[in-house]
């Protein structure tokens, strides 16, 4: 089985299970022990060839002494329930590990996103998610409707209630490319900046024209997902046209994290990034 074809969420868990065993060194014979079940067996979860039920995934952690509630966010990745949520209604139009990132942003504690020349899925406004639907190639027809339908239940999932802090660079090209007609895109960024003000869990940062060569001038859309009480554990998601991947091992995951921070050294602060978004939503 390719590697692209795996769960990410199976990997995820399995590469976790994999950190935390050879932490207390461990064998596969050792952990297979701990379920009554042969090394093989150990070895496929670890590189997410199968998964493993949450009660098993328990045992395991217990005896390898990981406590709450790490033990709770490894649980929640690997229910099975986590396969069944609100975008089962757009499989038709989302990737395999679309879906998988999806998942796991429900359960995040933290999410930083990156978007040079759109406005991010989170935050568009209908009419805006609407107007970016109809002029990708990959959603013709039906698929148009459907996609605006899913950004809207994307925010319903994740903004509503308790949820992960939300940091956004957003490039200023995004700001000036036109999507939908200059009413639609006045009403999007005054939007954006309503949520830069009004909401203690969102915070955006427009990355100006000016800052020149930043860290991510050769990346496109790009998110990363932190997990509560586990440093160690994250997702990056590279989006692209009409697919994208994820990359959850630790060299990835810290590579990106620390471009995100060096990012943000090249955008404008919050306070400035609000005045901006004021002034071009009231032009």
């Amino acid at each position: 089985m390719a590697i692209a074809a795996l769960s990410v969420r199976r990997r995820l868990v399995g590469g976790a299970l994999r950190r935390y065993r050879e932490g207390i060194a461990y064998t596969l014979e050792d952990s297979a022990r701990c379920l009554g079940c042969d090394r093989s067996r150990i070895s496929r979860i670890e590189t997410g060839q199968r998964g493993i039920s949450v009660s098993d995934l328990r045992v395991l952690l217990t005896d390898y002494g990981v406590e709450d509630p790490a033990q709770s966010v490894l649980a929640a990745i690997a229910d099975p329930r986590m396969a069944r949520g609100w975008w089962r209604k757009y499989t038709a139009i989302l990737s395999r590990e679309c879906q998988d990132y999806l998942s796991l942003e429900t359960v995040a504690s933290q999410v930083l996103i990156y978007e040079a020349q759109r406005v991010p899925e989170l935050l568009q406004i209908p009419a805006y998610a609407e107007a970016f639907a109809a002029a990708s190639p990959f959603q013709a027809g039906d698929g148009t409707g459907k996609a605006a339908e899913a950004v809207q239940a994307r925010q319903r999932a994740v903004l509503d209630g308790p949820g992960p802090e939300i940091c956004v660079v957003i490039g200023e090209a995004a700001l000036r490319q036109s999507i939908g007609g200059a009413a639609v895109m006045r009403a999007q960024i005054a939007s954006l900046a309503e949520a830069n003000s009004g909401n203690p869990r969102i915070t955006v940062r427009v990355l100006p024209f000016k800052s020149g060569a930043h860290p991510a001038v050769t990346a496109g859309s790009l998110a990363i997902l932190r997990f509560p009480d586990m440093p160690a554990l994250g997702i990056v998601y590279l989006d692209g046209a009409g697919d994208g991947i994820c990359l959850e091992d630790s060299r990835n995951l810290a590579a990106y994290a620390r471009m995100f921070e060096q990012l943000k050294g090249f955008a404008f602060s919050a306070a400035a990034s609000a005045r901006l978004l004021g002034k071009l939503s009231a032009a």
